[in-house]
């Protein structure tokens, strides 16, 4: 009796599932489906991955640009050197992994330095920046002249351009204050020897001397120390090179020459000037009447034409303009 109670308890079990099983029948293929597309994605994911750091490295190749050493030049003597520019291929992959989608706006961009350096080359003087980087500095000198530095000052601070003026030592002596607001006011300082000499003709004490005097003038006063140095009226030797390098400053001469102090007319001295400008230019100017009025006509042009204006240590500088090509 106890058997057959057991039998007929698991025959109605059985039937109960077999039932259930007909009322909500197991959706076998979903789950497969869905088990399927799992694996799938899984698979393909890194097969994706895997095509997006192919084409980032394949795109590398062709917008790598090699850095240029710095090099004395047969006319133009020092030339500083220039950055070259590389895709940071990991950087790119990571950011695009995400999306797992190739964009180029996603490229990530990486200078590189040149073998070759300024400071490495023999002192020589310096007319230019490197003429792949498409930037231009204007070069003040200053040893007199007071009553144009504020206009000057307004038009290169309503531009919003720094320059770097160079200062004679004894006019800074003479006008501290003036020197001060020229430094507060964000522009680069640099040493014009101290008496306005002609270096050509002086002996290495002397030369020494004057432009030592003129550093320490400048420290005292504005709190810093030049890096820069142009001779009065471009007038110099090797061994004023050698003195200046022993100083721990590079020569500093100019590309484009305003003439300013022959008072010419302003717009002829501006038109001059603006088309003789290309890459690397540096624009020598002192404090007068035609660069106080012709100073703002100049950097819009100049800008116009598509240059960057800065300081003589930006024009220097191994570092690109832009991170891309």
């Amino acid at each position: 009796m106890k058997k057959v109670i057991l039998l007929l308890g698991l025959f109605a079990g059985v039937s109960l599932l077999f039932l259930g099983s007909l009322k909500n029948p197991l959706p076998e293929k979903t789950l497969l489906t869905q088990s399927d597309s799992i694996t799938t994605m899984a698979t393909l994911a890194p097969i994706k991955n895997k095509a997006l750091r192919k084409q980032i490295q394949s795109l590398a190749k062709q917008h790598d640009i090699k850095p240029i050493d710095a090099t004395v030049d047969r006319v133009w003597k020092a030339i500083p050197g220039y950055n070259g520019l590389v895709v940071d291929i990991e950087a790119s992959y990571q950011k695009m992994l995400a999306s797992s989608d190739f964009d180029t706006k996603q490229l990530v961009y990486k200078e590189t330095s040149p073998q070759v350096h300024l400071k490495d080359l023999p002192p020589s003087p310096i007319y230019k920046g490197n003429p792949e980087k498409n930037m231009v500095a204007l070069l003040i000198n200053v040893a007199w002249g007071n009553e144009f530095i504020p206009p000057i000052l307004a038009t290169l601070n309503k531009s919003q351009v720094k320059a770097t003026f160079f200062f004679d030592g004894s006019w800074v002596k003479k006008n501290p204050d003036l020197a001060k607001t020229i430094h507060m006011e964000g522009h680069e300082i640099g040493n014009h020897a101290y008496s306005h000499p002609n270096l050509q003709h002086k002996s290495q004490t002397e030369t020494m001397d004057e432009l030592k005097k003129t550093n320490d003038v400048i420290e005292a006063t504005v709190g810093t120390k030049p890096i820069w140095f142009a001779p009065p009226s471009g007038s110099f030797n090797q061994e004023t090179i050698n003195i200046a390098r022993q100083l721990d400053m590079l020569t500093i001469l100019w590309t484009v020459d305003s003439v300013d102090w022959k008072k010419p007319a302003t717009a002829e001295m501006v038109k001059r000037v603006v088309t003789g400008v290309t890459s690397g230019s540096m624009i020598l100017m002192h404090p007068t009447k035609p660069t106080a009025e012709g100073l703002g006509k100049m950097i819009a042009d100049i800008e116009a034409n598509g240059y960057h204006l800065g300081t003589v240590s930006e024009i220097m500088s191994e570092n690109r303009i832009s991170e891309r090509p």
